[in-house]
């Protein structure tokens, strides 16, 4: 069964024992023994680990893992050390740097970002390798609405940060009169001219936690040691 290792298996334990998520789990069982699948089977819920239920300040929520080689590893728009960050990253990157002014990092690994309280999440969790969306509407769905109602449940306001289409249709389950939701285009190349771009979305969560009294995220990744 899953073991994340933190809050998240008591809080998520219905939904890991329920049968819709038995079926999830055969699924990827032949997917992952006939295909080549993403991330590695071990990173599935990088996301959770990194990111304890009760250290959520943010949550970024991005659409399925890269379907490429090497890329994905359980954070949602993250790739490891050493691999070139993919476009949609270096838009991310691009408006970082107009927003904040923070330098745009050589790594495209946001495993900082999660260690800060960034949910870094996406609404599936799992996909073919070279077919975007190809594990929608498997069961993913069910888990992540259960883990965004969880958040936006919680007391302690947070921020909602939803890129993309996929991401926006969890609006409904959040409860904006306590939390902000920020949304926008995704950034890919394809869309990110229509609102990516411009969007801010990195001051005002900022913004936002410090007149909640939470600390900011420091959302600067280049080394400075």
């Amino acid at each position: 069964m899953v073991h994340i290792g933190n809050s998240w298996d008591e809080i998520l334990s219905e939904e890991f024992k329920s049968d819709w998520y038995m079926k999830l789990r055969e699924f990827l069982k032949y997917e992952y023994s006939h295909y080549k699948v993403y991330p590695d089977m071990y990173d599935i819920f990088n996301a959770l680990k990194y990111t304890d239920y009760y250290a959520v300040k943010a949550v970024i929520l991005g659409q399925d893992p890269y379907h490429g080689p090497g890329q994905a590893h359980g954070l949602c728009f993250s790739v490891k050390k050493g691999v070139e960050p993919p476009p949609s990253l270096k838009n991310i990157f691009t408006e970082l740097n107009s927003d904040l002014g923070v330098p745009i990092p050589q790594s495209g690994e946001l495993t900082k970002w999660a260690q800060q309280g960034v949910l870094l999440l996406n609404t599936a969790l799992t996909v073919r390798e070279g077919k975007p969306n190809s594990h929608r509407g498997k069961g993913w769905e069910r888990l992540t609405d259960a883990v965004i109602t969880k958040l936006s449940q919680r007391e302690r306001p947070m921020v909602f940060i939803l890129w993309g289409g996929n991401a926006r249709a969890k609006k409904p389950l959040i409860d904006g009169s306590r939390h902000l939701i920020l949304e926008s285009p995704h950034p890919s190349p394809l869309s990110v001219h229509y609102g990516f771009f411009g969007n801010r979305h990195f001051s005002r969560t900022n913004e936002f936690l410090v007149n909640n009294g939470i600390e900011p995220v420091d959302w600067d990744l280049t080394d400075r040691a």
